[in-house]
């Protein structure tokens, strides 16, 4: 097996454009993946939350994957301004994207990966991967209680 990695990639995009018309853009970003084993098409791994009315969003959900030291992972990261409940990316207008491999973000570590949304009209996205420790230990908790009040309803 290839040596690998879990990595947290957390995501953020400055001065988006500003799709809405009496309020500001409603951002959300889905996170797109292709490995290198004959796989021609991006798939979905994730979207982050969306954030109302902000063209600098901060998005506080992490996308999680395996990088693979020996492969070469593309991702894209696709940035859409929420315009109604619906899942698919077509109902949503489109704000930008960026393509790059995992080793490049993976690379800059805690300085972050940052790069120009192609069609995002000078909007920038800001990228960092962390490695999440494989942690191991196992926590055992043994709860008890003396004296508590009745309070079955049978």
């Amino acid at each position: 097996s290839l040596p690998s990695t879990t990595v947290e990639i957390s995501l953020r995009c400055e001065n988006l454009r500003d799709t809405d018309i009496l309020s500001k853009s409603d951002p959300f970003c889905a996170v797109f993946y292709k490995g290198s084993a004959g796989q021609s098409e991006f798939i979905e791994i994730g979207r982050t939350e969306h954030i109302n009315d902000n063209l600098n969003p901060v998005w506080q959900k992490k996308i999680t994957l395996d990088y693979n030291f020996e492969e070469r992972q593309m991702l894209k990261f696709s940035v859409f301004d929420s315009d109604s409940s619906g899942s698919s990316l077509e109902d949503h207008d489109f704000l930008g994207s960026v393509e790059c491999n995992l080793g490049e973000i993976v690379s800059m570590q805690s300085k972050g990966f940052s790069r120009a949304l192609n069609n995002g009209k000078g909007a920038t996205i800001h990228i960092t991967a962390e490695e999440l420790s494989s942690n191991k230990e196992v926590l055992t908790l043994k709860f008890s209680g003396k004296e508590m009040d009745k309070m079955d309803w049978f």
